[in-house]
């Protein structure tokens, strides 16, 4: 119980004082997760009530499920995108169909998440590189932005894609169909929300969308100028419903589902990580995902859609004073109780004050200020940032990062797939044995061929591997004997490296050299002894450390051969010679 509901295990431990804190900190949660749910369901093409569904009861699971004391879980920007590109095609205009595949979107992503925590693979999000992660999500932001500037315009547009619909708002302005009072009243309430974002003690969003709506509400600007405005939420409370779809809708919704998964858990463990770190706790990434998964899945079949962890709302909750998960109690009742009581209260609040939320949001989402260190560090790598923002920018946000993806796996196998190596020799006055190219006076031993590997050996590199060696001995100032891998860094061996490294064995032992390895670790040396290369090589060309397989060659081939060291400690032998005999 105490692994799989955490929730529990911190109520056992609950102490009184927290109480107060909690319940404080829920009701000013509250007060911002109103306007932000009903917000970016609007911005992922649903109604505005399905988003506080989504609040009310992922909140309630994660409580429950997840392991993070201070985590606020909801509606977020960086899925809208996503669940938009998915919906808006198949649903075509349809509200209840959109909710329908954006509940089954919930319960594709939990069930992704939730198996993944359970087998344990909550490291897999550590596959997408910064940069990566920069691109797509700076490549979501714009998606976001684009997506809501016909709402703060105050007019609306038809069409697919993120350039398309780019091209399709430019069209409408120049055509005259901006609704300049709808604008005004968008564009104040984003000023406002940006002006007062990293005010912890100003609710600034709260102030912002209040302040729009008792604005048209006072001076009906939705009937005299035709500013467009939430409407009465349906009273009462989700109910449960499986979100049955059609066959025809399967593959988008398990990839979406899956995109979604993958966003999320990638955005809810580097936050979740944060905030352990700041409170001086550890939480399990594997329980972390069941906690997503488990909320995601509940959602789903409540009339919910896909959620995931909030750095803005996060902030918040620890900002009042929030203790532990009764906080998201507090704030999931609050909610409930606005939609049972007062589902009138917000029916004034303009559309284009729910884009200005939207795309202030998105505008957090963005990533400027590490993109320029790395490009200062590596540019390469900023450029694999930039491809993944165009790809989401261009093709979508689902093919954006099915590409993001596939350029994790490309660099992932790249940097194993042509690794770096060297040939060592020994440079005056420095231990060890290193990089002759890095120290180009650095003495080899005659006839011995130091080669280092710095990868492990495998598949993809095997064929590498035999060439560079062959090239190291084809080079070699002198006649070679032996060559000698320094394999520390070599951590994995399989089959296919294996057989290349027997057939190398065989044509450099035609040639009259030796193959010899040192500093192999012992797991890397149980899988060749299991492949049968142990009893080929020989077990004595199998040396602890390059110093003795450099000593041992130098007295099996009667080498002459000084190193500096031996010098030095002759020079300072003699040395201490002459001042014993000299007495006094």
């Amino acid at each position: 119980m105490k692994r799989w509901l955490p929730g529990l295990d911190t109520l056992r431990q609950y102490e009184a004082a927290w109480l107060p804190h909690d319940i404080f900190a829920g009701i000013v949660l509250a007060t911002m997760l109103v306007p932000v749910g009903i917000a970016y369901a609007a911005a992922s093409g649903l109604p505005g009530i399905y988003g506080l569904y989504a609040t009310i009861v992922p909140l309630l699971a994660y409580a429950l499920f997840g392991p993070s004391r201070i985590l606020v879980l909801g509606p977020d920007s960086a899925l809208a995108a996503i669940l938009l590109g998915v919906i808006a095609p198949l649903a075509q205009g349809d509200p209840l169909r959109a909710v329908t595949l954006a509940g089954m979107m919930a319960i594709v992503s939990g069930t992704v998440c939730i198996l993944a925590g359970v087998a344990r693979l909550g490291f897999i999000t550590e596959l997408l590189s910064k940069p990566i992660r920069y691109g797509y999500m700076n490549g979501i932001a714009l998606t976001v932005l684009i997506s809501q500037l016909p709402k703060l315009f105050g007019f609306s547009i038809e069409s697919e894609g993120p350039l398309r619909s780019l091209w399709a708002i430019v069209s409408a302005i120049l055509g005259g169909q901006i609704n300049w009072v709808a604008f005004a009243i968008g564009l104040a309430t984003l000023i406002v929300i940006l002006l007062l974002r990293n005010n912890k003690r100003v609710p600034g969003l709260l102030i912002a969308v209040v302040g729009a709506t008792l604005v048209v509400g006072v001076l009906d600007l939705g009937t005299q100028y035709g500013v467009k405005v939430l409407g009465p939420l349906p009273q009462g409370l989700p109910g449960f419903v499986v979100p049955w779809i059609t066959s025809s809708d399967l593959v988008p919704v398990l990839i979406g589902g899956c995109a979604v998964a993958m966003v999320s858990f990638a955005d809810t463990s580097v936050l979740s990580r944060a905030y352990a770190a700041r409170l001086g706790s550890r939480v399990d990434p594997n329980q972390e995902m069941v906690g997503l998964g488990a909320a995601n899945l509940a959602t789903g079949f409540f009339q919910g859609f896909p959620i995931s962890s909030s750095s803005s709302r996060t902030p918040v909750a620890e900002a009042a004073g929030a203790r532990t998960q009764l906080t998201s109690v507090v704030g999931a009742l609050a909610i409930a109780l606005l939609l049972l009581v007062a589902p009138s209260l917000l029916q004034h609040l303009p559309t284009a004050a729910l884009a200005a939320v939207v795309i202030a949001s998105a505008i957090g989402l963005i990533e400027v200020a590490d993109l320029k260190r790395i490009y200062r560090i590596q540019r390469w790598e900023f450029w694999l940032a930039i491809v993944c923002f165009v790809g989401v920018a261009v093709l979508g946000v689902i093919p954006g990062i099915g590409l993001a993806i596939a350029i994790a796996i490309i660099e992932f196998l790249w940097d194993g797939w042509r690794p770096h190596s060297a040939v060592l020799g020994r440079a005056y006055g420095v231990k060890g044995y290193h990089d002759i190219t890095r120290y180009p006076d650095a003495r080899r031993v005659p006839g011995l061929v130091l080669f280092r590997w710095d990868a492990p050996l495998f598949f993809a590199n095997a064929e590498f591997f035999r060439e560079r060696v062959l090239e190291a001995v084809a080079t070699s100032p002198t006649p070679v004997r032996w060559l000698v891998v320094a394999a520390e860094p070599v951590t994995s061996v399989d089959v296919t490296a294996c057989d290349v490294v027997a057939e190398l064995d065989r044509s450099l032992h035609a040639q009259g050299i030796e193959f010899c390895f040192a500093e192999l670790k012992d797991p890397v040396k149980d899988k060749l002894k299991r492949f049968g290369l142990f009893a080929q090589l020989g077990e004595h060309y199998f040396f602890p450390t390059i110093g003795v397989a450099v000593a041992r060659y130098l007295e099996t081939n009667n080498v002459e051969w000084e190193d500096w060291e031996d010098n030095d400690v002759r020079g300072l032998e003699r040395v201490a010679g002459r001042d014993t005999a000299s007495g006094p």
